[in-house]
């Protein structure tokens, strides 16, 4: 998995990825950004998950739910569970939900060592697990 972290004098912490990876970055940015309430309680899960007696848990965020099992992180925008909402209502207009950019996946290691390193740029300590 490859990616940039910036440090942006006007919009604070941000991460940039791949195409393919993009919603990682957009969750990053957005959902975890330095909120030490959030980035604690991920790497809490990120320890559970190592031990889960369950198959997965999730961390369900504003726009974007993180999906974590012992072998992999799945994030998938939430919009793509609203079932109440009727698309076909914008069938006249040509519109449509496209999914490209809405599901990114990587493997547990991968993603342990991306928040690693998002919490050692953004400067946020947190105890040894």
């Amino acid at each position: 998995m490859e990616y940039q972290f910036i440090r942006d004098p006007i919009f604070g912490f941000r991460a940039k990825f791949n195409d393919e990876q993009a919603l990682f970055g957009r969750w990053l940015t957005e959902e975890m950004n330095t909120n030490p309430e959030k980035l604690g309680q991920l790497l809490g899960l990120i320890t559970q998950a190592k031990t889960l007696q369950q198959d997965e848990i999730q961390l369900l965020g504003k726009e974007v739910t993180l999906t974590l099992s012992r072998s992999e992180a799945l994030l998938e925008a939430n919009i793509l569970h609203h079932q109440d909402e009727d698309l076909s209502q914008y069938q006249d207009d040509a519109l449509m939900l496209d999914e490209d950019g809405l599901i990114a996946v990587c493997g547990y290691e991968d993603f342990v060592a991306l928040i690693e390193a998002w919490c050692e740029f953004i400067g946020f300590c947190h105890s040894k697990r």
